[in-house]
């Protein structure tokens, strides 16, 4: 009688049993393609941190999500870089803002992808925090909920399929719910950045969206990196408050968390693969340190092990052409 381990050796040294056995799988489906999408621009303007990412105009906007939709990708992630910045964020719940016009085009062209846009004021405030600032230099949060339920309800009268807050303030889950219940919008989920840690991996990010705080950080209100119960907690008083799908962001350094919030709330979790851990892997794959291709695909796939249902991943479109 063979030992167990011969067994498991004999099905991994056929590649067609290998596939059979394979615990996890992983395809094009699975992802979400993030995109940034400017004001003002008629072109696309790289971005020096992510490699292969742009600022898109409207018009390449467009044609980006299509380029996602051919390839198996269902949906996409909407950033924007408004024409002007204020106090409170206003370019974010304005009806003809950079999102909302993003959403409507490519809705228009695509219909049947799926369009998720990030609510947030940190793209549209002139001083690159989440939400309103008090006079001591805090964030007054319940002051914020009200200008974040009137982004959604904005986004969602775009044609935004799902709204996916990503602010981190109290209670903000159960404001826009009933915000979008007022309004009619019943069935518009909500994709809630719930465990969302006050990370290094976004500064790509940052300087992508032109979102980089101008005084202090966001520590007062997104998570401290050494907390996991707390992540747990935050996460379930999103789905009392009537989130439809979690997240945990950044993906890669936080596997443990999406293994136990996936197991803790049984809910569809959506796991965010930053821009740090994008440019590390293009950084690394440029100098010759890694092979692109085998890092990626192995990431994404421990990431849909760890528990992830959706990776929202910047590597979407070459993955999906890898997959093929």
């Amino acid at each position: 009688m063979p030992f167990p381990q011969t067994r498991l050796r004999r099905l991994r040294a056929t590649g067609a049993l290998r596939g059979l056995v394979r615990e996890t799988s992983l395809s094009a489906s699975d992802f979400v393609y993030p995109m940034f999408v400017a004001h003002g621009i008629d072109r696309r303007e790289p971005i020096e941190a992510m490699p292969a990412i742009d600022r898109l105009s409207i018009a390449h906007a467009v044609d980006e999500a299509k380029q996602a939709a051919e390839l198996g990708i269902p949906a996409v992630l909407l950033f924007g870089l408004p024409a002007a910045k204020d106090e409170e964020g206003s370019g974010a719940w304005d009806d003809e803002g950079i999102v909302q016009l993003a959403t409507r085009a490519i809705k228009e062209a695509n219909p049947e992808l799926i369009v998720i846009t990030d609510l947030c004021l940190c793209e549209y405030t002139s001083h690159g925090h989440c939400g309103v600032i008090r006079s001591d230099g805090s964030v007054d949060n319940d002051a914020t909920l009200d200008l974040l339920a009137r982004t959604a309800v904005s986004q969602a009268r775009a044609g935004a399929d799902v709204i996916a807050p990503s602010d981190m303030m109290d209670g903000r889950v159960g404001a826009l719910r009933q915000a979008l219940d007022d309004d009619g919008r019943v069935d518009t989920p909500i994709l809630a950045y719930s465990a969302k840690f006050a990370s290094a991996f976004y500064g790509p990010f940052r300087e992508a969206a032109d979102s980089a705080p101008a005084f202090g950080d966001r520590r007062g209100y997104q998570m401290d990196p050494g907390n996991g119960d707390e992540a747990v907690r935050e996460t379930r008083l999103d789905v009392e408050e009537g989130a439809d799908i979690v997240m945990v962001k950044p993906a890669l350094p936080y596997l443990d968390l999406i293994h136990r919030i996936k197991a803790d709330t049984q809910m569809p979790l959506a796991a965010y693969n930053v821009s740090g851990e994008y440019a590390m892997v293009k950084a690394a794959a440029t100098a010759g340190y890694l092979d692109e291709r085998a890092t990626v695909l192995e990431a994404l796939t421990c990431i849909r092990r760890a528990g992830a249902d959706i990776v929202i991943t910047y590597h979407a479109k070459e993955a999906a052409r890898w997959l093929q």
